[in-house]
């Protein structure tokens, strides 16, 4: 029988071996690995039916021994639930059930029958909730994960992205107990020396951390983010066993093939778990971005922040896609949405800067108390990724191909990143459009239902395709893709308009960050001077077409097509006349 001191013992080789997992210098042969694995596997099944097992105990015999049951629950929440190894053990029975239910379920079945189509759509949605519970029993690196898949619209089934969708606005938290702790630990002052005014309550909760209202002793009002006390101890373990189960899933099912995305985690959570960093970046931030009058990021109280503390402004505001708060306080969706997208598509256009956590709970809006519009206000900084200058600038490039229906320019710049002869397929990715719309000009046809479903069934098909492209694409395109789902997502949940303005913003942007970069590299005054005219031309041209758009240059363009169309029909009759003298 397995004790707990037992387990606990066994716990510190399985540590032992992720750690020496971590160094790709001296990683085991292929035997030897999955020797590791299989053994961790099967550790992990022990670890969790004991944790399950005393877990129930604790329930069934409540009633026999409370002071027992009491700390054993203590020890089941402090030290066995957050074990690794019954870490490990959770995973691998949500990755077997997922497996077994998949080959099960589709059995004999016929890929081209609609029966089949809905066993699977069935498969997906139990799946995607055995994924969730997973998420919320771990946390942590697990929750991270879910909130990224809830955010790929574009690649995973529907049923995944809108089960997982939850952890983009709330998570568990962490109890009080646990907040004080870090605290008071990380600072080395008593919670009753820094605050007057502590919210137990906290008014949001992600994966890695929550916040807390709070009011200091000098009386400022701030946003008190506070690490969940284990995920950092947590953290680099589970990326590895994430990694493992990524590369199992990949040969049990050959269409998934996620290694950029364990890559993207493994990455950025160290990065994300220290928010002296997030500090910098918000400091950052708001210089980068200061000619945007209507956007608000907090200010940092450095005095007291830690690693695992960050002590912020408090603002208030509702969420982005709040629409009873819209409502409530008057505000314009369609203002909202170009608001929006000014910011980020300055931000990765013209300055090559990502965030890397885009979604609706991190963005805040209110009405400006100086011009009673709207205010945009920017959260979680944790992590921004830098694009490389040869990437933004060809990505700028694409955007102008995709908009301008240049077909030619599309391949060209697509191959520049890296997806060879899926140019077609990386345009529709981008643009979210398809590609005959594309090819048609994406600003001069809405998006309609149809296209929208024929999207939706040519993703679920050609997935395996798709991440074979992002398997080719530098890793930042990743990132750059979840900002245009939000910004998606955002317009079809606000209902804004269907206008070409969206583009046109974008195409300013590209505008600007080409002629910048092609100034750099002018070295004549002639060609410095060629391209500042060609750059006021284009840029013309987009004002033109932006009035097209207003109700005034609608009307107007009616009365020239109106004249145009008068004046040949006087000339076709003149012409008939003088023929028939």
């Amino acid at each position: 029988m397995l004790t707990l001191k037992t387990v606990l013992k066994r716990n510190n080789v399985i540590k032992l071996l992720l750690k020496q997992r971590l160094s790709t210098s001296t990683r085991p042969q292929l035997k030897s690995k999955y020797f590791i694995y299989g053994s961790l596997f099967t550790t992990g099944l022990i670890s969790y039916g004991v944790c399950e097992h005393i877990n129930q105990s604790n329930v069934l015999h409540q009633s026999h021994d409370s002071t027992w049951v009491t700390w054993l629950g203590e020890q089941y929440e402090e030290v066995i639930k957050q074990n690794s190894v019954a870490r490990f053990g959770r995973a691998a029975v949500a990755i077997v059930a997922v497996f077994v239910d998949y080959k099960y379920s589709l059995y004999g079945l016929d890929g081209e029958d609609q029966g089949y189509w809905q066993a699977k759509s069935d498969c997906h949605l139990r799946s995607a909730i055995r994924f969730r519970d997973l998420c919320s029993s771990n946390g942590g690196v697990f929750m991270k994960i879910g909130q990224h898949i809830g955010s790929l619209e574009f690649l995973f089934p529907r049923e995944y992205t809108d089960t997982l969708k939850c952890f983009q606005y709330d998570a568990p938290a962490s109890s009080m107990k646990d907040v004080r702790t870090v605290i008071e630990t990380d600072t080395n002052m008593k919670m009753g020396d820094l605050f007057n005014q502590f919210d137990e309550t906290p008014i949001g909760a992600a994966s890695l951390a929550q916040v807390h209202r709070a009011v200091l002793k000098d009386g400022s009002i701030v946003a008190v983010k506070v690490q969940h006390k284990l995920v950092k101890k947590h953290a680099f373990a589970d990326a590895i066993v994430i990694e493992f189960f990524v590369n199992i899933a990949g040969k049990l099912f050959r269409e998934f093939q996620f290694q950029w995305l364990v890559d993207s985690i493994k990455t950025n959570v160290p990065l994300e778990l220290n928010f002296i960093n997030e500090g910098k970046n918000c400091e950052k931030m708001r210089d980068v971005l200061k000619e945007f009058k209507y956007l608000k990021v907090p200010k940092i109280y450095w005095k007291r922040c830690t690693e695992r503390v960050l002590f912020m402004e408090y603002c208030e505001g509702g969420i982005v896609d709040d629409i009873e708060y819209i409502k409530k306080h008057n505000l314009n969706v369609n203002d909202i949405s170009t608001k929006l997208g000014r910011l980020y598509s300055e931000m990765i256009f013209v300055n090559g800067l990502i965030h890397c956590d885009p979604h609706p709970g991190n963005i805040l809006i209110r009405k400006s108390a100086t011009d009673n519009q709207c205010e945009v206000i920017l959260l979680d900084h944790g992590l921004y990724q830098p694009m490389k200058d040869h990437v933004r600038v060809s990505y700028c490039k694409l955007w102008q191909s995709v908009i301008g229906a240049d077909v030619e320019g599309i391949k060209e710049h697509s191959r520049e990143l890296g997806v060879g002869d899926y140019y077609g397929l990386f345009a529709c990715i981008v643009a979210a459009r398809s590609w005959d719309a594309i090819q048609g000009g994406i600003d001069k046809t809405a998006q309609t239902k149809k296209e929208i479903q024929e999207i939706q069934e040519n993703a679920v098909q050609l997935v395996s395709v798709i991440t074979e492209v992002l398997e080719r694409l530098p890793r930042e395109m990743i990132m750059v893709f979840k900002t245009n789902d939000l910004l998606r997502g955002l317009d079809a949940r606000l209902k804004t308009k269907s206008t070409s303005a969206s583009f046109i913003t974008m195409s300013k942007c590209c505008l600007r960050a080409v002629y910048n970069d092609e100034l750099s590299k002018c070295t004549t005054r002639y060609g410095k001077v060629k391209l500042y005219y060609g750059y006021q031309l284009n840029s013309m041209r987009l004002l033109m077409y932006q009035f097209t758009l207003t109700s005034c240059g609608t009307y107007l363009m009616r009365c020239i097509s109106f004249a145009t169309s008068g004046f040949s029909y006087l000339t076709t009759g003149l012409s008939r006349i003088t023929a028939n003298y």
